[in-house]
C-alpha cells in the first residue's frame, strides 16, 4: 500500500482479515490493501475478466492451503465467519498469532 496515496478508510476489509473469494470460492488472509488498483493494464485487461471497479480497494490475499498469492478486487470478496486461521507459508512472516478469527500483526511493515 502506497502511504502517499492511501486512503482506505472506505475499505470493507483490512489487513490480517480472512476473507472468501465469492466467485471462487477459496479462503485467504489480506496482507495489503490499495485504495484503488495499482496493478498494470495488460494485467487487468487479462485477468480481471468481470471489470471489476478499478477506483475502489483491491487487496492482496494469501491463498489458503497454497503457496499462491492473488490481487483481488473488494467486491469479489466476503468475510469468512469459519473462525478457522489459513495455512500458507507466508502467513508467519505477515503476523502473529491467530485470535479471535483473524490475524495481528507480528511487527510493523513500514
Amino acid at each position: 500500500m502506497n502511504a502517499e496515496n492511501s486512503n482506505t478508510t472506505d475499505a470493507m476489509f483490512s489487513v490480517g482479515q480472512v476473507v472468501i473469494h465469492s466467485l471462487f470460492h477459496y479462503r485467504g488472509v489480506i496482507v495489503d490493501v490499495d485504495p484503488c488498483f495499482q496493478g498494470s493494464e495488460e494485467w487487468y485487461e487479462r485477468v480481471a475478466l468481470t471489470r471489476p471497479p478499478r477506483e475502489r480497494p483491491w487487496y492482496r490475499v494469501l491463498v489458503h492451503n497454497s503457496i499462491s498469492e492473488t490481487y483481488v478486487a473488494e467486491r469479489n470478496l466476503e468475510s469468512d465467519t469459519s473462525g478457522d486461521p489459513v495455512n500458507h507459508p507466508m502467513v508467519k512472516t505477515y503476523f502473529g498469532n491467530f485470535k479471535a478469527g483473524c490475524y495481528p500483526h507480528s511487527e510493523r511493515l513500514n
